[in-house]
């Protein structure tokens, strides 16, 4: 059943740019630093999201409002961000839709803000800002070129000719393509199922569909953002596994040369010339250990519930284990060189040691013939 050409919908669409801007953030020195501008501390609402456990809840600050256009028409956008201890900044603009629209009406005006890129200048600039405030808060500050883009559409209100609320499994995945996928052409029954199969409800007027790179939520409750919450903190735990993954990317060839030069060296026996780059790669291997497991461990799901449900879909649509088994085998690769490096110092240690004691029994000797 798809909605009659008399539905009218009130949403917004909720934009997000998320970027890494330090190793830790200690949020309760953030929390000081932006007393000014009311920070809170927020977790899931829901009775259901007792299954949800956050081990350090990010703190939730607005940072004002921005006039933006969207298909010519100026609107009064909320900005706000999200702080995670893991060193992740979250930025959303909150664009309401200009009145109540017909479903085509919203979702054209939710492919023109998907589209717009002027968003992206807004969010540069805001970050800067923002991480100029918190700096004192942040271990080994610096916005990364890594960022995380997503969007979610939210509908409060969807009524029929006569003002009657429709429900919302009246929207069929024919329907929400051209919001989600921007499609306009209609999808066959084989493409619907592979592109749109994570669809989810827990009460009859509550609806979640979520894609790569944005989601549907139909939740008449204004209060009720626990949905968003969850795609938001999943979003912010991608960022970080993509973000060290470009990290050990970057490292593997520079350690390779290193091996290679340090290994062209002369007088290689007589010194420690592994030292330093065995140093770094120990380093390396802890602060991305140390990162990954933080972020794992932040947000944990203890049961199989709505909001639960929602985070599991999303962590497999960003392919999240994905990046941790790449993670994984390239901080493997790493320690196999730090464990080869590490035995060939010490054989060569060894052999210093050996050559020292027979050149010591030498010299005792001549030493010995000389004194007859």
């Amino acid at each position: 059943m798809s909605p009659g050409a008399g539905t009218r919908v009130v949403g917004a669409a909720i934009v997000y740019r998320l970027h890494d801007v330090g190793y830790e953030i200690a949020l309760d020195r953030a929390l000081d630093l932006l007393a000014s501008s009311a920070p809170e501390r927020v977790r899931p609402v829901r009775g259901e999201a007792q299954a949800i456990q956050i081990k350090n809840p990010p703190i939730t600050v607005i940072l004002g409002t921005e006039n933006v256009a969207v298909n010519g028409t100026r609107v009064d956008a909320e900005l706000s961000a999200r702080i995670f201890d893991f060193g992740v900044v979250s930025l959303r603009l909150r664009i309401p839709a200009p009145g109540d629209l017909s479903w085509d009406d919203f979702s054209a005006f939710g492919n023109a803000v998907d589209a717009d890129r002027t968003i992206g200048a807004l969010f540069d600039q805001h970050v800067r800002l923002l991480v100029d405030r918190i700096r004192p808060a942040v271990e080994r500050a610096g916005v990364a070129a890594q960022t995380e883009d997503y969007v979610v559409y939210r509908i409060s209100r969807m009524v029929d000719a006569h003002g009657q609320p429709v429900g919302a499994g009246a929207l069929g995945d024919l329907d929400v393509a051209p919001l989600l996928l921007n499609e306009r052409r209609p999808l066959s029954v084989e493409a619907r199922r592979e592109l749109l199969p994570h669809r989810f409800t827990y009460y009859g007027d509550d609806l979640t569909i979520l894609t790569w790179d944005n989601a549907l939520v139909v939740e008449p409750e204004p209060n009720d953002t626990d949905v968003q919450f969850i795609l938001e903190f999943a979003n912010a735990q991608l960022l970080e596994l993509r973000f060290y993954d470009a990290i050990l990317d970057a490292q593997l060839p520079q350690m390779y040369d290193r091996v290679s030069a340090a290994r062209r060296g002369r007088g290689f026996i007589f010194t420690r010339r592994y030292a330093p780059l065995l140093a770094d790669l120990q380093r390396l291997v802890a602060d991305s250990t140390e990162l990954v497991e933080r972020v794992e461990n932040s947000l944990k799901v203890t049961d199989d519930v709505y909001l639960a449900r929602i985070y599991s879909a999303a962590l497999e649509i960003f392919r999240g284990r994905a990046w941790r088994s790449g993670i994984d085998r390239k901080l493997g690769i790493i320690r196999e060189t730090y464990a080869m490096l590490n035995a060939e110092s010490q054989a060569a240690r060894a052999e210093a040691l050996e050559i020292a004691i027979v050149v010591l029994i030498v010299a005792e000797i001549v030493f010995a013939v000389v004194a007859k």
